[in-house]
């Protein structure tokens, strides 16, 4: 595609990924650039370039990838439309459309493969229920009895989809384009509904049915052990959050998941 770069603009505080402005016939276009930084690692970068391949064949609203080299670990991609603004007040038709995006993504069948591995938990480069347990964090008495029932608790089994891994409102846009697919990977459905109702339940305080509904009419069947994931995505968080506000509603929405295990 050659063209000069006109302007650089980091996305994540001093990091990449970067959006750039680029000369393509004397006018200026707008793309998102992933490489290396302290955060994200040759793998992730592959998965990503990996997933956009993916959501391109199937139609999924998402960037598509206009380029990559992945011996430089260096993909390029178009820049998603809408943005990722949500509203103070909980967004009952943005959550609607949300659970409905998702029934596209988790509608295409896959089995792992290097680049799309197998999902068990939302975020999969973290681990911070393993981290408890090795006594890398501290816990508490919740996050322990959660832990202890999900590791007694048989996986649940199925059909393996394609997942997008880190599904919170930071990824979503208002056009309900996913961005940010550098956890993807194959998995159950629940991996990404937990994840996003954990989020809202997190930024809100609250755990609408809306997101599951929604994703239950779109992809025409029932939305199962939805307890189970939230809880995974419940335990996959730090012991202490950003404020207590969210500490206390996370520990509300994983109360709410185990009394239903």
């Amino acid at each position: 595609m050659g063209g000069a770069i006109r302007s650089v603009q980091a996305l994540h505080d001093d990091q990449g990924p970067w959006r750039v402005g680029v000369d393509v016939g004397g006018r200026e276009r707008q793309f998102v650039l992933r490489s290396l930084t302290p955060r994200i690692d040759a793998a992730l970068i592959a998965t990503g370039a990996a997933a956009l391949e993916v959501a391109e064949v199937y139609g999924v609203r998402a960037p598509r990838l206009v380029a990559k080299d992945l011996d430089r670990c260096v993909t390029l991609e178009t820049v998603a439309s809408g943005n990722t603004n949500w509203p103070r007040t909980l967004p009952v038709a943005r959550l609607r459309a949300a659970g409905a995006a998702l029934a596209r993504v988790h509608a295409i069948r896959l089995e792992p493969s290097p680049h799309l591995p197998s999902r068990t938990r939302p975020i999969a480069v973290d681990d911070f229920a393993r981290d408890r347990r090795l006594g890398n964090l501290p816990t508490t008495p919740l996050l322990r009895q959660a832990d202890e029932l999900i590791q007694s608790l048989p996986q649940p089994q199925g059909e393996t989809v394609f997942v997008h891994g880190d599904v919170w409102p930071g990824n979503l846009t208002s056009t309900c384009t996913l961005i940010d697919w550098k956890t993807a990977g194959v998995g159950n459905p629940g991996v990404d509904l937990g994840e996003l109702r954990k989020q809202i339940a997190i930024t809100y305080g609250a755990t609408p049915q809306h997101i599951v509904d929604a994703w239950e009419s779109a992809s025409g069947r029932p939305a199962t052990d939805i307890p189970y994931w939230d809880a995974v995505a419940a335990l996959n968080t730090p012991t202490t959050l950003y404020n207590p506000e969210a500490t206390a509603r996370r520990d509300a929405f994983l109360r709410a998941a185990l009394s239903q295990l």
